[in-house]
């Protein structure tokens, strides 16, 4: 309701104008001008499909602010005169802002450009010899923005107040946007030796090789995907070798999260595969099977190990491209029967047993809290119907509503996938309907402990956690229901009960026999039959759970950290 308002606001505020303009009523024109320039503003923010159907029909943002000012030059022409000076200066100081703004934009473009086509970006590698020039205020770079564009309410509201208000206004917008232009100067002047390539790559390169890589994390991917790099840093940081992460997507490194591991982001294969100071490393690790894994592959000298991001029952844990690997790293004997199965090509010495190290700080214990706190984490959507494994779209508010129906003292932590929505709108639908569902619920649950309305609000109970750390979800919960996917794995780590959807309606022993990892959870069919024994029944499969932890992840001794750097020594000594 409140996108459609803001439409009928922003186009009914035009002909209004134009009316008010013609008529003429300062007074009438200065408030619908207002109102206008708000609805500008909440457009972009929330009815951002909206905005962008208006550009694709040639009514693009710069062409209703100029409405705006026509109108303004209407109105000053028929309070003072077409032949007033106070026009005149109105239409020329319009003309010259628009001047103004376009060098404005083609100064950022510039600054943007150089900035984006350097060939390589770095995290914790002195590069002072670069002399990186600081970022200017985001509002003189954003040149898909708006904010040049508003300095024309000066001289449109000044209309309402008369010719030579309207003049002063257009005035003092010119002064502003040469002020902003002037500003802007100095930043792509220093910006411009980051254009030379050779030297950036000579600066990382010397950076890099005082380092002396001996083992590389390599990731390529969309950035929502960043999650399954992210999930290897810590480990990294632990073991014997000088690691470095080497990204391939700008804009990866942002979304990378904290970490003390340097990071070099080279988009282009040629500058990879000849960029020679990563020939230290002997070791270099895949989190996921891309396209992109090739320009390190063919770069001879280092062996080349597929560590996943995740074990579980998916077709990811078992893809006939991993063959391309001198080895491949599972958690446990899980992992390698997987392969064994699956027969794509994997020889079964290439595959070694290197546990989970991210499960250390999982704990086994609950929350301890008065609710018993249960964890909805269900998959994404995969890249097709054929990996659809999630129950988001069929199954997820059904969950949540059921859950939330139970009891009082249940608490929920709903925790989508960090691709919720990528492929499939459904998804996301399902996903904004769950996140709705739990605001109303904690709504509900404050009112009801204070019906009177005061300030003081109890703490909230209801979760939705987008961002993560998913095992600090683990640790808050008491059980878990999820789809095939990793999660049911790392979470066995934690030793509580957990139930898995079946999506596909496959008969029980099928369904287990298919998924080994669903044999010690509970099956969640279409009709959620089983949820209720699942939250109140008791527990009876907590010695299954055991055995199959011990299937999934491997041994408890020695750990997993000891096992997964050992793997590394020998891989480092094996290339």
């Amino acid at each position: 309701m409140r996108r459609l308002c803001v439409k009928a606001v922003l186009l009914g505020s035009y002909p209004v104008l134009l009316l008010a303009a013609l008529w003429p009523h300062p007074l009438l024109f200065a408030a619908v001008a207002v109102i206008s320039y708000l609805a500008e503003h909440a457009a972009a923010r929330v009815a951002r499909p909206f905005v962008d159907l208006l550009s694709r029909v040639h009514l693009g943002v710069t062409v209703r602010f100029v409405i705006r000012e026509m109108a303004a030059l209407l109105l000053v022409a028929k309070t003072t005169g077409p032949a007033s000076p106070w026009f005149t200066a109105l239409a020329v100081g319009l003309f010259a802002m628009h001047g103004v703004r376009a060098v404005q934009t083609g100064l950022a473009i510039r600054l943007r450009q150089t900035v984006a086509t350097m060939p390589v970006t770095t995290r914790h590698l002195d590069v002072t010899a670069l002399n990186l020039p600081k970022t200017p205020p985001e509002f003189l770079t954003n040149y898909r923005g708006v904010r040049f564009l508003y300095l024309d309410a000066l001289p449109v509201l000044g209309a309402a107040l008369g010719g030579p208000a309207a003049a002063a206004g257009a005035g003092l917008g010119l002064l502003l946007g040469c002020a902003g232009v002037l500003v802007l100067i100095p930043y792509v002047r220093r910006a411009a030796p980051l254009s030379d390539a050779a030297r950036i790559l000579a600066v990382v390169d010397k950076q890099v090789r005082d380092y002396h890589p001996e083992v590389i994390l390599y990731f390529s991917g969309a950035n929502e995907a960043a999650y399954q790099a992210r999930m290897w840093l810590a480990t990294l940081e632990r073991i014997d070798r000088r690691a470095i992460v080497v990204l391939r997507e700008r804009g990866l490194a942002d979304r990378l999260g904290p970490t003390t591991l340097p990071v070099v982001c080279i988009p282009s294969s040629a500058d990879l595969m000849g960029f020679h100071a990563l020939a230290s490393a002997r070791v270099c690790l895949y989190v996921a099977n891309v396209g992109k894994n090739i320009h390190m592959l063919r770069i001879p000298g280092m062996r080349s190990v597929f560590i996943g991001h995740g074990d579980s029952d998916k077709e990811a844990s078992f893809n006939p491209f991993s063959r391309v690997y001198d080895e491949v790293w599972v958690a446990g004997p899980a992992g390698r029967d997987r392969y064994r199965r699956a027969r794509v090509g994997v020889r079964d010495e290439s595959v070694h047993e290197v546990g989970r190290p991210q499960l250390e700080g999982i704990s086994a214990e609950g929350p301890g809290l008065p609710y018993r706190t249960v964890l909805y984490a269900p998959t994404w959507e995969g890249w097709t119907d054929d990996l659809h494994h999630t129950s988001l779209t069929t199954m997820g508010p059904r969950i949540v509503r059921a859950l939330l129906d139970h009891e009082p003292k249940l608490r929920v932590i709903y925790k989508p996938h960090p691709l919720t929505g990528h492929r499939d709108r459904a998804a996301a639908r399902a996903h904004a309907e769950i996140v709705a569902m739990l605001d109303a619920a904690e709504l509900a649950r404050s009112k009801a402990r204070h019906p009177s309305g005061g300030a003081t609000r109890a703490p909230v109970k209801h979760l939705v956690v987008t961002k993560p750390d998913l095992y600090a979800c683990f640790n808050q919960a008491d059980m878990m229901i999820t789809d095939i996917s990793s999660v049911v794995a790392d979470f066995l780590a934690s030793g509580k009960p957990y139930a898995v959807t079946n999506v596909s309606g496959m008969a029980d022993k099928a369904f287990h026999e298919r998924y080994p990892t669903t044999g010690a959870g509970v099956l969640l069919g279409q009709d959620l039959a089983a949820l209720a024994g699942f939250v109140d029944g008791e527990d009876a499969l907590a010695c299954a759970r055991r055995k199959l932890r011990a299937y999934l992840l491997g041994p408890d001794e020695p750990d997993a950290l000891t096992r997964f750097n050992a793997a590394v020594e020998r891989a480092f000594w094996d290339s």
